[in-house]
């Protein structure tokens, strides 16, 4: 079944990595080797279920347009078309259609996982004892939900697809969004909701104009800082005995700081604005966010390894054996599932030998911290990347003799295999980490940054191609640099995957760094536990001042 071809772009970030949309891509856009290989460019229960109805919408009018012959472009032979140009493109109304889809999706699915995850995390009870030791594996069990998804994805759904057509495999799609959407709406009577709290940018933009404008103001002591933490988790009701404090940043502390008045000192008789006198909960707000950007800035390299397996790895396997038996051909595509079904198996044996282990050594009743979960698989990846230069220089070497004899594409599968274990340990590790620093209000926007660091890790990419290939063009390595020809026997890619390993371990040592400076950074002030409501959390608004 044909679908509509157009130029740009074909998919926003936000769904880059499903199966449907690489397949959709592929059928839709007409462009060479060396163009593709920038395609990696592009709280409450009722807003969850917008989302989720955005989503199931989107992939409805996908399934209608790649269905309805008048709403899509004559079918082509895409690789004729490469040759002779024949293919039509869609355009007017018929693209206009394509990209509403595909940005209905993007739209309902990146702001839906977030927050599926946060609100799946909130009817734990931080702070609580039992709850909060299972916080853990809800994360483990959430991410292996989405591989479980990921992996039908890219093999049913594809075989679907390849079988049946693009509009049945949209159709199946819209069918598992609305079993979705049905059943999120099922449990609302049983949700622990929170309420809309505003934009979490107005409360940052107050402390920040605040500091300003009390930069003359005497900073407050550390003590008198804690004690106002402890203030913050009573009005707060955080049903725990210690709160964390963000020792950096001091400056921002004058936000909460009442101005004095007179040559007595005497208070201001008048109420402060909003936006000169903030709470202390905003302020560690800030605070908190200010500290994770380092640890999220590490996080979009490894993200930028994750491009290359699924657009250079994917050809790089085209180029090579894909027999599997006389008659069975492996589509180079498919091998994106096996990060997934490895992580199926791993997650799980992660959850039930890994961590009782390690908590026996450790005394971490996770097992590890999530910063530590990170590290580990920040340091992993590269190895993925050192397979892939090996195996590619291997298939170069094979290719240049000449005798027509290619390797199997099976060479390729370590570099998925070790990807899928460092994603096991750094996807879930930040999703966590984000998750038990935030304060309350600002779980599902921390959790959000998880996401972002794939969409960086992406545009790095694209960046890194077109930067490696200026470089390259002006040296003896290739006529047009590393990765400029259509022909992966005439380009370096195995210089290219040395030198993202390369970044990956000196990003590591980065990490290391950041990692240190943010656990130095943060303090555990004790105080009293505060329940209300038979120990639901209430997240009233602090009123205190520093």
């Amino acid at each position: 079944m044909a679908t509509p071809l157009v130029r740009p772009q074909c998919a926003p970030p936000g769904i880059k990595r499903q199966s449907t949309f690489s397949n959709l891509c592929s059928r839709s856009v007409h462009r060479s080797n060396g163009d593709s290989r920038n395609a990696a460019v592009p709280e409450p229960t009722n807003f969850l279920n917008d989302l989720a109805g955005c989503v199931w919408q989107g992939f409805i009018l996908l399934a209608v347009q790649a269905h309805l012959p008048q709403l899509r472009p004559p079918p082509c032979d895409m690789m004729a078309a490469a040759a002779a140009a024949a293919c039509e493109e869609a355009g007017g109304v018929k693209a206009g259609i394509f990209f509403a889809a595909l940005y209905l999706v993007a739209v309902g699915s990146g702001c839906l996982k977030p927050n599926i995850i946060a609100h799946g995390a909130d009817q734990f009870r931080r702070g609580s004892g039992g709850d909060a030791r299972r916080l853990s594996t809800y994360f483990n069990a959430a991410y292996f939900s989405f591989c479980v998804g990921e992996l039908v994805a890219l093999t049913v759904l594809v075989w679907v697809q390849t079988r049946s057509g693009m509009d049945v495999g949209f159709g199946v799609s819209a069918a598992a969004m609305a079993v979705g959407l049905v059943s999120l709406v099922a449990g609302v009577a049983f949700y622990r909701n929170k309420p809309p709290q505003g934009s979490i940018f107005t409360p940052i933009a107050k402390v920040f104009v605040a500091a300003v404008t009390k930069r003359k103001q005497v900073c407050p002591s550390t003590a008198t800082v804690q004690a106002n933490a402890s203030i913050t988790a009573h009005e707060m009701s955080v049903n725990t005995t210690s709160i964390r404090h963000i020792n950096k940043f001091r400056f921002l502390d004058k936000a909460c700081v009442k101005a004095q008045d007179g040559p007595g000192g005497a208070s201001s008789a008048g109420k402060e604005s909003p936006w000169r006198l903030c709470t202390p909960a905003e302020v560690e707000q800030v605070k908190v966010l200010l500290c994770v950007v380092p640890i999220f800035a590490c996080t979009i390299v490894f993200n930028t390894i994750l491009a290359q397996l699924q657009t250079f790895s994917v050809q790089q396997g085209s180029a090579m054996d894909t027999r599997l038996a006389a008659s069975f051909h492996v589509p180079p595509a498919s091998l994106q599932a096996i990060p997934y079904a490895m992580l199926v198996a791993l997650v799980p044996a992660y959850e039930a030998a890994f961590v009782p282990a390690v908590r026996r050594l450790t005394g971490v009743a996770t097992g590890i911290t999530p910063l530590q979960r990170i590290g580990v698989g920040l340091f992993a990846v590269t190895f993925s990347m050192v397979a892939a230069a090996l195996v590619e220089a291997r298939r170069l070497h094979a290719a240049a003799d000449g005798d027509g004899h290619l390797l199997s594409i099976f060479w390729i599968a370590p570099q998925f295999l070790v990807f899928g274990l460092s994603e096991m340990f750094t996807a879930v590790g930040l999703i966590e980490f984000f998750y038990k620093q935030s304060l309350a209000g600002m779980q599902a926007f921390l959790t959000s940054m998880t996401y972002c660091s794939y969409s960086f890790g992406f545009y790095l990419s694209s960046v890194l191609v077109s930067l490696v290939n200026r470089v390259t063009s002006t040296s003896a390595a290739g006529d047009g640099g590393w990765l400029a020809n259509n022909d992966l026997n005439k380009d370096r890619l195995d210089l290219f995957y040395w030198l993202l390993a390369g970044l990956s371990i000196l990003n590591f040592f980065n990490y290391l760094f950041w990692a240190r400076w943010y656990s130095k950074s943060v303090e555990t002030v004790q105080v009293a536990g505060v329940v209300r409501g038979g120990g639901e959390q209430d997240d009233e608004k602090d009123t205190s001042e520093c």
